[in-house]
Protein backbone atom coordinates (compact mmCIF):
# COMPACT_ATOMS: atom_id res chain seq x y z
CA UNK A 1 0.00 0.00 0.00
CA UNK A 2 1.43 3.33 -1.43
CA UNK A 3 0.72 6.53 -1.02
CA UNK A 4 -0.85 7.29 -4.71
CA UNK A 5 -0.87 9.64 -7.39
CA UNK A 6 -3.60 11.64 -9.62
CA UNK A 7 -4.79 9.30 -12.45
CA UNK A 8 -3.31 11.94 -14.89
CA UNK A 9 -1.55 15.34 -14.80
CA UNK A 10 -4.68 17.34 -15.94
CA UNK A 11 -5.94 20.05 -13.80
CA UNK A 12 -8.97 18.39 -12.89
CA UNK A 13 -7.14 15.33 -11.67
CA UNK A 14 -4.78 16.84 -9.75
CA UNK A 15 -7.75 18.79 -7.57
CA UNK A 16 -9.20 15.89 -6.89
CA UNK A 17 -6.30 14.15 -5.75
CA UNK A 18 -5.11 17.00 -3.49
CA UNK A 19 -8.72 17.37 -2.06
CA UNK A 20 -8.63 13.87 -1.09
CA UNK A 21 -5.18 13.63 0.49
CA UNK A 22 -5.06 17.36 2.24
CA UNK A 23 -8.40 16.40 3.41
CA UNK A 24 -7.12 13.82 5.45
CA UNK A 25 -7.47 14.36 8.85
CA UNK A 26 -3.89 13.03 9.69
CA UNK A 27 -2.54 15.00 7.22
CA UNK A 28 -3.95 18.22 7.77
CA UNK A 29 -5.10 17.81 11.31
CA UNK A 30 -7.23 20.77 11.84
CA UNK A 31 -11.14 20.75 12.80
CA UNK A 32 -13.12 19.60 10.10
CA UNK A 33 -14.59 23.18 8.73
CA UNK A 34 -11.01 24.67 8.99
CA UNK A 35 -9.73 21.91 6.89
CA UNK A 36 -12.19 22.75 4.76
CA UNK A 37 -12.09 26.15 4.09
CA UNK A 38 -8.46 25.80 4.20
CA UNK A 39 -8.39 23.38 1.56
CA UNK A 40 -10.69 23.53 -1.06
CA UNK A 41 -10.95 27.40 -0.86
CA UNK A 42 -6.88 28.24 0.01
CA UNK A 43 -4.45 25.25 -1.03
CA UNK A 44 -6.03 23.05 -3.98
CA UNK A 45 -6.93 26.41 -6.19
CA UNK A 46 -3.63 27.99 -5.50
CA UNK A 47 -1.17 24.41 -6.06
CA UNK A 48 -3.46 22.72 -8.14
CA UNK A 49 -2.13 23.94 -11.48
CA UNK A 50 1.53 24.49 -10.33
CA UNK A 51 1.13 20.56 -9.32
CA UNK A 52 -0.12 19.71 -12.59
CA UNK A 53 2.84 21.21 -13.82
CA UNK A 54 5.29 19.71 -11.77
CA UNK A 55 3.52 15.98 -12.35
CA UNK A 56 4.34 16.55 -16.20
CA UNK A 57 8.07 16.72 -15.51
CA UNK A 58 7.94 13.15 -14.39
CA UNK A 59 4.96 11.58 -15.79
CA UNK A 60 5.79 8.33 -18.11
CA UNK A 61 4.19 6.95 -20.59
CA UNK A 62 2.94 3.97 -18.66
CA UNK A 63 1.59 6.56 -16.15
CA UNK A 64 2.95 8.28 -12.28
CA UNK A 65 5.86 6.73 -11.91
CA UNK A 66 5.12 6.29 -8.16
CA UNK A 67 1.98 3.85 -9.37
CA UNK A 68 4.41 2.11 -12.20
CA UNK A 69 7.22 1.65 -10.08
CA UNK A 70 4.89 0.18 -7.30
CA UNK A 71 3.26 -2.26 -9.92
CA UNK A 72 6.40 -3.60 -10.47
CA UNK A 73 7.51 -4.16 -7.23
CA UNK A 74 4.10 -5.84 -7.06
CA UNK A 75 5.11 -8.49 -9.78
CA UNK A 76 8.88 -8.65 -8.54
CA UNK A 77 7.77 -10.25 -5.41
CA UNK A 78 4.73 -11.69 -6.87
CA UNK A 79 7.71 -14.34 -8.06
CA UNK A 80 8.91 -15.30 -5.03
CA UNK A 81 6.13 -15.73 -3.37
CA UNK A 82 2.66 -18.33 -4.08
CA UNK A 83 0.27 -16.32 -2.16
CA UNK A 84 -1.56 -13.69 -4.44
CA UNK A 85 -0.36 -9.91 -4.40
CA UNK A 86 -1.80 -6.48 -5.40
CA UNK A 87 -1.36 -3.12 -4.63
CA UNK A 88 -3.23 -0.43 -3.15
CA UNK A 89 -2.78 3.62 -3.02
CA UNK A 90 -4.24 5.69 0.11
CA UNK A 91 -5.30 8.12 -2.04
CA UNK A 92 -6.19 8.17 -5.74
CA UNK A 93 -6.67 4.20 -7.43
CA UNK A 94 -6.46 1.64 -6.91
CA UNK A 95 -8.26 1.99 -3.59
CA UNK A 96 -7.89 -0.63 -0.69
CA UNK A 97 -11.46 -1.78 -1.79
CA UNK A 98 -10.39 -2.60 -5.13
CA UNK A 99 -7.64 -4.50 -3.96
CA UNK A 100 -9.39 -6.29 -1.22
CA UNK A 101 -11.76 -7.56 -4.03
CA UNK A 102 -9.37 -8.01 -6.78
CA UNK A 103 -7.44 -10.60 -4.23
CA UNK A 104 -10.94 -12.46 -3.24
CA UNK A 105 -11.59 -13.12 -7.45
CA UNK A 106 -7.94 -14.69 -7.12
CA UNK A 107 -8.55 -17.17 -4.18
CA UNK A 108 -12.40 -16.46 -2.31
CA UNK A 109 -11.17 -18.84 0.43
CA UNK A 110 -8.39 -16.14 1.90
CA UNK A 111 -8.54 -16.26 5.55
CA UNK A 112 -5.64 -13.19 6.20
CA UNK A 113 -4.71 -10.57 4.03
CA UNK A 114 -1.07 -9.50 4.73
CA UNK A 115 -1.36 -5.28 4.14
CA UNK A 116 2.66 -3.85 3.94
CA UNK A 117 2.34 0.49 3.91
CA UNK A 118 5.70 1.38 1.92
CA UNK A 119 6.54 3.72 4.87
CA UNK A 120 9.74 2.76 6.61
CA UNK A 121 9.16 5.39 9.50
CA UNK A 122 5.99 5.69 11.51
CA UNK A 123 3.99 9.22 11.28
CA UNK A 124 0.58 9.29 11.35
CA UNK A 125 0.62 11.52 7.99
CA UNK A 126 1.40 8.20 6.43
CA UNK A 127 2.00 5.10 7.66
CA UNK A 128 -0.64 5.82 10.33
CA UNK A 129 -3.39 7.11 7.96
CA UNK A 130 -2.75 4.24 5.71
CA UNK A 131 -3.33 1.64 8.53
CA UNK A 132 -6.71 3.47 9.31
CA UNK A 133 -7.84 4.05 5.92
CA UNK A 134 -7.57 0.22 4.69
CA UNK A 135 -8.91 -0.69 8.75
CA UNK A 136 -12.07 0.99 8.08
CA UNK A 137 -12.46 -0.21 4.55
CA UNK A 138 -12.61 -3.86 5.76
CA UNK A 139 -14.96 -2.90 8.66
CA UNK A 140 -17.56 -0.80 6.69
CA UNK A 141 -18.03 -3.85 3.96
CA UNK A 142 -17.38 -6.71 6.63
CA UNK A 143 -14.85 -8.55 4.97
CA UNK A 144 -14.77 -12.00 6.62
CA UNK A 145 -10.33 -12.44 6.19
CA UNK A 146 -8.54 -10.94 9.34
CA UNK A 147 -5.87 -8.00 8.58
CA UNK A 148 -2.25 -8.29 9.49
CA UNK A 149 -0.31 -4.95 9.34
CA UNK A 150 3.51 -5.16 9.19
CA UNK A 151 4.81 -3.01 10.95
CA UNK A 152 7.03 1.02 9.88
CA UNK A 153 10.58 -1.11 9.43
CA UNK A 154 13.00 1.62 9.66
CA UNK A 155 15.40 -0.73 11.73
CA UNK A 156 14.68 -3.76 10.04
CA UNK A 157 18.11 -5.36 9.27
CA UNK A 158 16.69 -6.62 5.79
CA UNK A 159 15.43 -3.67 4.87
CA UNK A 160 18.77 -1.81 6.38
CA UNK A 161 20.70 -3.87 4.25
CA UNK A 162 18.67 -3.35 0.98
CA UNK A 163 19.08 0.63 1.34
CA UNK A 164 22.88 0.34 1.81
CA UNK A 165 23.28 -1.79 -0.95
CA UNK A 166 21.40 0.32 -2.79
CA UNK A 167 23.07 3.26 -2.44
CA UNK A 168 26.92 1.45 -2.11
CA UNK A 169 27.64 1.95 -5.90
CA UNK A 170 27.07 5.85 -5.26
CA UNK A 171 29.23 5.93 -2.96
CA UNK A 172 32.26 4.57 -4.94
CA UNK A 173 31.91 8.20 -7.07
CA UNK A 174 34.01 11.41 -4.70
CA UNK A 175 31.73 13.40 -2.99
CA UNK A 176 32.12 15.62 -0.29
CA UNK A 177 28.97 15.25 1.19
CA UNK A 178 25.64 12.87 1.74
CA UNK A 179 22.69 14.78 2.65
CA UNK A 180 19.29 12.50 3.92
CA UNK A 181 16.23 14.26 2.43
CA UNK A 182 13.55 12.99 4.52
CA UNK A 183 9.68 13.92 4.21
CA UNK A 184 8.88 16.73 6.37
CA UNK A 185 6.40 16.35 9.21
CA UNK A 186 4.80 19.57 11.14
CA UNK A 187 6.47 19.28 14.87
CA UNK A 188 3.16 19.40 16.29
CA UNK A 189 2.34 16.13 14.78
CA UNK A 190 5.59 14.42 16.95
CA UNK A 191 4.46 15.98 19.52
CA UNK A 192 1.06 14.63 19.32
CA UNK A 193 2.09 11.23 18.21
CA UNK A 194 4.19 11.47 21.60
CA UNK A 195 2.47 8.08 23.77
CA UNK A 196 4.52 9.68 27.17
CA UNK A 197 3.22 12.93 26.83
CA UNK A 198 6.28 14.57 27.99
CA UNK A 199 9.38 13.61 25.77
CA UNK A 200 9.28 14.61 21.86
CA UNK A 201 11.11 17.70 21.57
CA UNK A 202 10.75 18.32 25.26
CA UNK A 203 13.70 16.46 26.35
CA UNK A 204 17.40 17.78 25.72
CA UNK A 205 18.54 15.26 22.41
CA UNK A 206 14.82 13.41 23.30
CA UNK A 207 15.49 10.68 19.98
CA UNK A 208 19.29 9.69 21.19
CA UNK A 209 17.11 9.07 25.00
CA UNK A 210 15.19 5.85 25.49
CA UNK A 211 11.71 6.50 25.81
CA UNK A 212 8.54 4.12 24.56
CA UNK A 213 7.55 7.35 22.31
CA UNK A 214 10.34 5.87 19.73
CA UNK A 215 7.37 3.41 18.34
CA UNK A 216 5.69 6.61 16.67
CA UNK A 217 8.15 8.82 16.76
CA UNK A 218 9.08 9.75 12.87
CA UNK A 219 11.76 12.01 14.12
CA UNK A 220 13.62 8.98 15.85
CA UNK A 221 13.12 6.84 13.20
CA UNK A 222 14.17 8.89 10.36
CA UNK A 223 17.71 9.37 12.81
CA UNK A 224 17.75 5.78 13.76
CA UNK A 225 17.72 4.44 9.59
CA UNK A 226 20.25 6.91 9.10
CA UNK A 227 22.77 5.84 11.60
CA UNK A 228 21.90 2.27 11.19
CA UNK A 229 22.75 2.37 7.41
CA UNK A 230 25.90 4.61 7.32
CA UNK A 231 27.43 2.05 10.05
CA UNK A 232 27.07 -0.44 8.10
CA UNK A 233 28.54 1.64 4.63
CA UNK A 234 31.24 2.68 7.35
CA UNK A 235 30.46 6.50 6.38
CA UNK A 236 32.24 8.96 9.06
CA UNK A 237 29.47 11.00 10.63
CA UNK A 238 31.33 14.31 9.20
CA UNK A 239 30.13 13.15 5.67
CA UNK A 240 26.47 13.34 6.22
CA UNK A 241 23.67 14.86 7.54
CA UNK A 242 20.00 15.24 7.83
CA UNK A 243 17.27 17.29 6.65
CA UNK A 244 13.32 17.32 5.59
CA UNK A 245 12.00 18.62 2.44
CA UNK A 246 8.38 19.65 1.56
CA UNK A 247 7.69 21.65 4.35
CA UNK A 248 4.32 23.99 3.97
CA UNK A 249 5.52 26.32 7.31
CA UNK A 250 8.09 27.61 9.61
CA UNK A 251 6.88 24.34 12.30
CA UNK A 252 8.04 21.60 10.71
CA UNK A 253 10.98 19.34 11.41
CA UNK A 254 14.35 20.55 10.62
CA UNK A 255 16.61 21.57 8.94
CA UNK A 256 15.03 22.45 5.89
CA UNK A 257 15.75 20.97 2.93
CA UNK A 258 15.82 23.76 0.13
CA UNK A 259 17.53 25.73 3.20
CA UNK A 260 20.31 23.42 3.28
CA UNK A 261 20.88 22.78 -0.22
CA UNK A 262 21.76 27.00 -0.40
CA UNK A 263 23.87 26.50 2.36
CA UNK A 264 25.97 23.47 1.76
CA UNK A 265 28.01 25.40 -1.63
CA UNK A 266 29.21 27.97 0.94
CA UNK A 267 30.19 25.20 3.72
CA UNK A 268 32.86 23.73 1.48
CA UNK A 269 30.29 21.26 -0.10
CA UNK A 270 30.74 20.92 -4.11
CA UNK A 271 30.25 17.86 -4.96
CA UNK A 272 26.41 16.19 -3.19
CA UNK A 273 24.86 12.82 -2.85
CA UNK A 274 21.09 13.36 -1.64
CA UNK A 275 19.02 10.43 -1.03
CA UNK A 276 15.32 10.58 0.22
CA UNK A 277 14.66 6.99 2.18
CA UNK A 278 11.54 7.96 3.74
CA UNK A 279 10.12 7.06 0.16
CA UNK A 280 10.85 3.12 -1.00
CA UNK A 281 9.38 4.75 -4.78
CA UNK A 282 10.68 7.27 -6.75
CA UNK A 283 7.55 9.71 -6.88
CA UNK A 284 7.25 13.64 -7.30
CA UNK A 285 8.97 14.18 -3.94
CA UNK A 286 12.19 12.64 -5.56
CA UNK A 287 12.04 12.88 -8.99
CA UNK A 288 10.86 16.62 -9.19
CA UNK A 289 11.48 17.93 -5.92
CA UNK A 290 15.25 17.07 -5.61
CA UNK A 291 16.52 15.42 -8.46
CA UNK A 292 15.11 18.44 -10.54
CA UNK A 293 14.52 21.74 -8.16
CA UNK A 294 16.89 20.38 -5.98
CA UNK A 295 20.05 20.50 -8.21
CA UNK A 296 19.09 23.54 -9.16
CA UNK A 297 19.02 25.26 -6.01
CA UNK A 298 22.31 23.65 -5.31
CA UNK A 299 23.96 24.47 -8.10
CA UNK A 300 23.01 27.98 -8.36
CA UNK A 301 24.02 28.10 -4.79
CA UNK A 302 27.63 27.26 -6.19
CA UNK A 303 27.82 23.64 -5.78
CA UNK A 304 29.79 21.72 -9.14
CA UNK A 305 27.81 18.27 -9.03
CA UNK A 306 24.97 16.96 -8.05
CA UNK A 307 23.38 13.15 -7.78
CA UNK A 308 20.31 12.20 -6.33
CA UNK A 309 20.86 8.00 -5.18
CA UNK A 310 17.00 6.42 -6.44
CA UNK A 311 14.83 4.67 -4.30
CA UNK A 312 14.48 1.31 -3.33
CA UNK A 313 11.66 0.96 -5.84
CA UNK A 314 12.60 -3.09 -7.64
CA UNK A 315 16.06 -3.87 -5.86
CA UNK A 316 16.30 -7.27 -6.02
CA UNK A 317 17.27 -7.12 -1.91
CA UNK A 318 14.22 -4.78 -1.20
CA UNK A 319 12.19 -7.49 -3.29
CA UNK A 320 13.70 -10.35 -0.95
CA UNK A 321 13.32 -8.79 2.14
CA UNK A 322 9.26 -8.07 1.68
CA UNK A 323 9.16 -11.61 0.72
CA UNK A 324 10.62 -12.57 3.70
CA UNK A 325 8.65 -10.58 5.70
CA UNK A 326 5.50 -12.25 3.97
CA UNK A 327 6.73 -15.90 4.68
Amino acid sequence: MNLGSPDSTRVEDVKKYLNEFLMDGRVIDYPYLFRLFLVRGIIVPRRAENSAEAYQTIWTDEGSPLVVLTKELMKAVQKEIEYPVTIAMRYGNPSPGAAFEELLKKDPGIEEVIVLPLYPHYAMSSYETAVEYAKKIHHDKKYSFRLNFIKAFYNDPGYINALAENMRPYLEQEYDHLLFSYHGVPERHIRKGDITGNHCLQVNNCCAVDSPAHEFCYRHQVITTTKLVMEKLQVPISKYSISFQSRLDKHWLKPFTDIRLKELPGEGIKKLLVISPAFVSDCLETLEEIAIRGKEIFIEAGGESYTMIPCLNTHPLWVKTIAGWMR
